[in-house]
């Protein structure tokens, strides 16, 4: 099967991230992964090619788009973008087209999506099955009312499915989705998209750190940058007053972090802290780890708990998606939720020690075989579900 995988990362690299993961689950298909954000050093398995559209992403305060080209408008490389995918279906007539996030979200994006959903559904494309992925939360919006009309529209006229990447034992997508009924279209849980760490990965990289096995050894981290500095400020100079003479600080400070940001981390830095903006190896770090510190983001919660690592977790205060799953994890006692006077040296240092004295590392009855179940659903899509009438 041939499939066209959308994604659009506009700020970080969580929805870059998750989608790759289940790019390398679809290793028997042909993947065309459409992506169009800033430039993330990843690695491709064989069976995925990446089609680049030119660079738009969002600005801090999602209120508009921005390109980093700065010889052209956003106008110009919208209407650019619109016709260079449209083409790409025209020429390589998908089986499958996976649409990540839309249109529960990327609506600055409408403009070259809806052309191709339009397309397909007036047979002026060669059909092919529509399905959206999307992950467990949505984040608030202003116009919530007309914004969940829209998407309840969208998905009945153009989608065929809706993969919910979550596990609804933890949350359930009706509770952050209120029209949740008036979607018509299948809707399935695939569990968590959470990588495992490969056998021995953590004693592995403990090797390869030269750390032994008394020395206690910490992760802090910001997934993409753009919103983490306070928190790895707060980790640095909390990770001081720790009393422990055995104890290794290595800062994951993300690769869109502001350099004046950066320099400022590793100036703060003692010999006793590492600080580097990405490792493509975050996984085995983090199985290395006697302890984790770090926003609440998809993609690294879902690192935490396939590690199992003891974890404090300070949640992205601008939307609820962050705040409720690791409310709904620290309620299980799988993780500690740090909140915004938390961030204070001492009583951050406070938090840290309480956790590295902890023998055990907590294991989570969730769903974390989100990507495998994924692959399993497109490739049984053809046979198990009909066409939407209405797509037709």
């Amino acid at each position: 099967m041939k499939i066209i995988q959308y994604c659009q990362h506009v700020l970080g690299v969580g929805h870059l991230f998750r989608s790759l993961e289940i790019s390398r689950a679809l290793s028997a298909h042909r993947v065309i992964l459409v992506t169009g954000g800033p430039p993330v050093q990843t690695g491709l398995p064989a069976h995925v090619r990446e089609f680049r559209l030119p660079d738009l992403q969002m600005d801090h305060n999602f209120q508009g788009l921005f390109s980093s080209d700065k010889n052209l408008t956003v106008d110009q490389i919208r209407e650019d973008r619109q016709k260079r995918l449209l083409a790409l279906f025209e020429k390589e007539r998908p089986d499958l087209f996976l649409v990540e996030l839309y249109p529960f979200g990327r609506k600055a994006f409408r403009f070259e999506l809806d052309p191709v959903l339009k397309a397909l559904r007036e047979k002026r494309l060669p059909p092919c099955s529509v399905i959206c992925s999307v992950r467990d939360i949505l984040v608030e919006k202003d116009d919530h009312g007309k914004h969940e009309a829209r998407v309840v529209k969208t998905l009945n006229r153009y989608f065929d499915g809706v993969l919910v990447h979550g596990d609804p034992g933890l949350v359930e997508i009706r509770e952050t989705f209120g029209p949740f009924d008036e979607i018509k279209i299948p809707v399935e849980y695939t569990g968590y998209i959470a990588p495992r760490p490969s056998a021995g990965a953590g004693q592995n990289m403990r090797k390869q750190l030269g750390l032994d096995d008394r020395e206690v050894f910490i992760v802090a981290s910001a997934g993409g940058g753009h919103v983490g500095a306070p928190l790895l400020k707060a980790v640095i100079r909390a990770f001081a007053r720790i009393q422990r003479d055995n104890c290794r600080l290595q800062v994951f400070a993300g690769p869109f972090i502001d350099p004046r940001e950066f320099d400022g981390l590793r100036k703060a830095a003692s010999a006793r802290v590492r600080v580097d903006k990405f490792t493509p190896d975050f996984l085995s770090y983090l199985a290395a780890a006697d302890l984790s510190v770090s926003m609440g983001g998809y993609n690294t919660t879902m690192n935490v708990l396939a590690t199992r690592v003891p974890a404090l977790l300070w949640p992205f205060a601008q939307n609820r998606e962050q705040r409720l799953r690791a409310r709904r994890l620290a309620e299980r006692g799988i993780l500690t939720v740090l909140k915004d006077a938390d961030l204070q040296p001492d009583r951050l240092a406070s938090k840290m020690d309480r956790l590295l004295s902890r023998a055990s590392r907590p294991a989570a009855a969730i769903n974390l075989d989100g990507a495998v179940t994924t692959a399993a659903c497109i490739r049984d899509w053809p046979t198990t579900h009909r066409v939407n009438s209405d797509a037709i």
